[in-house]
Order: structure tokens, then sequence, then C-alpha cells
């Protein structure tokens, strides 16, 4: 799948796809923080998924940024992980 926007699900069929494999919670991360991370999990969340944030798997362009994003914005759709919480979390699935 091509994403062609800021977020992942405009102009792709990313939610059907996820809907069709029974997929109810979705884990980011990426480049920018406050650009491609914020608006995916914005409408990951105007979409119904649970989310989980790893926050040392992304940055942005400044650490402010980065840190307002996963602090003020994030806890309010989602968990925040760190990479080791996630793959600990996986591996005992």
């Amino acid at each position: 799948m091509t994403k062609r926007q800021w977020g992942a699900f405009y102009g792709t069929d990313l939610d059907a796809q996820l809907r069709r494999r029974g997929i109810q919670t979705v884990v980011l991360c990426g480049i920018s923080t406050g650009i491609g991370v914020d608006t995916t999990a914005r409408e990951a969340y105007q979409h119904g998924y649970s989310q989980i944030f790893v926050e040392d798997a992304m940055t942005a362009s400044t650490k402010e940024e980065h840190d307002y994003v996963c602090h003020y914005i994030f806890p309010r759709i989602g968990r925040i992980r760190t990479c080791d919480e996630v793959l600990r979390l996986l591996s005992d699935e």
C-alpha cells in the first residue's frame, strides 16, 4: 500500500485491509512524530482502533515537537510504550 498523504488512512484501503484481518490494535512509529504519525493516529482513533505508540521508534524535527506530541496528544488516544516493552508483549503472545 502506498501512503500518499500525511495520514496512512487517507486515500488508501488501510481501514478495509485491517478490518478484513480482524485487526483492532495498531502499533505506530515513524519518521515524523508530529506530522505522519500524529495524523495517522488521529485517523486510526476516528476509525475506532486501539493504538500503541512506540515512543523511541519515532522522531521529529525537534525534541520539543516529539515530546509535546508524545506527552500531550498520544496519551489521549492510545498507550505509550518503548520498543523493548512492545517486543516483550509480542513475545508473550
